[in-house]
């Protein structure tokens, strides 16, 4: 019996190493655009804790990616509507299958998503956190303007510093 109890915290431990390591690879630094669906969170998500470890606003520009590193600035572009806006990546998601990713109800509402909750969108990265503390451009640097990257740049350190 002493055996088990002394057992199952190691398992614990490395179950959380290995899943850890597992999300870390899997995680997109390319700095690619990618095309899908979004969703947007339930107003019933106010205050929940996210992945970053900090409290989900549906009044904040928060997206929520299974692949984009915790802290990625990206513009988001409505694929039907062509309206567009800035996210912070604070949060894993979206879990229903084909969309790539979730949004605060007010980046919804930038995007003009309508009643449907979901649309077809472009994630262009912006800023995406290196594991070494340094900042990588992403394709939606491109066409934003300078002082935007500045600001998205500056966002995505200090989230990453955080962490």
């Amino acid at each position: 019996m002493r055996m088990k109890q002394a057992v199952a915290p190691c398992l614990a431990v490395i179950a959380t190493a290995a899943l850890t390591a597992a999300q870390a690879s899997a995680e997109d630094r390319s700095g690619h655009a990618e095309r899908g669906k979004a969703s947007y969170y339930a107003e019933s998500f106010n205050g929940r804790t996210m992945a970053d470890g900090r409290r989900f606003s549906p009044r904040s520009n928060v997206a929520a990616s299974k692949t984009l590193p915790l802290g990625t600035t990206a513009k988001v572009v409505n694929l039907q509507t062509g309206k567009s806006a800035n996210v912070q990546v604070e949060d894993r998601g979206p879990y229903a299958r084909g969309r790539v990713l979730d949004v605060s109800p007010k980046v919804a509402q930038s995007l003009n998503m309508g009643r449907a909750g979901v649309a077809p969108v472009e994630v262009k990265p912006i800023a995406i956190p290196e594991p070494d503390g340094k900042v990588k451009l992403g394709a939606g640097a491109a066409e934003t303007p300078p002082d935007q990257v500045a600001e998205a740049v500056r966002a995505t350190k200090e989230l990453s510093e955080r962490r």
